[in-house]
């Protein structure tokens, strides 16, 4: 039996540190699931669609992935999808003490599904959607921080 790890997120955009997470975590289980979680409460740059169409292009060059999107409890979506840990960044230790609630929580819903906490590289232990967005609207300079078809959606989306 092959051991599978979800990476969940609303991936909004994807950005290089979100592919370095991913690198990493396809070095240490048999493959892995990126689900885009749809938030109806929460307002998108891009649509779920769109999400999904950035990981792909994003990640073709890495074996063991598989890219989808999801929508309700993020440890029921795990179980159903036979993976035994969530994969979780933390960029800082302002991260932790959400995650460590989100962790609980979800150990609480699915028990026998684990939480795996991935640092990022360095480089972008400071970078995150939100702040690649901000850049973007103001027309500053975002290809050092995400991958080349994000690059051009956000050109895009930002110069109507």
């Amino acid at each position: 039996m092959k051991d599978t790890a979800l990476y969940p997120g609303t991936f909004d955009p994807v950005t290089l540190g979100h592919i370095d997470i991913i690198r990493r975590a396809t070095g240490l289980f048999d493959k892995l699931v990126v689900a885009v979680a749809e938030n109806p409460e929460k307002q998108s740059l891009f649509t779920v669609k769109e999400r999904v169409e950035l990981l792909e292009k994003s990640v073709r060059d890495i074996e063991k992935t598989a890219i989808t999107s999801f929508n309700g409890l993020t440890a029921k979506f795990a179980k159903s999808i036979g993976a035994k840990a969530i994969i979780r960044g933390l960029r800082a230790v302002s991260d932790f003490e959400f995650e460590f609630q989100m962790a609980l929580m979800n150990r609480k819903i699915e028990p026998d599904v684990e939480t795996v906490y991935l640092m990022p590289t360095d480089k972008y232990s400071y970078l995150s959607s939100s702040l690649v967005k901000d850049i973007a609207r103001r027309g500053g300079e975002v290809s050092c921080f995400v991958p080349p078809a994000v690059l051009e959606a956000l050109k895009k989306r930002f110069s109507s």
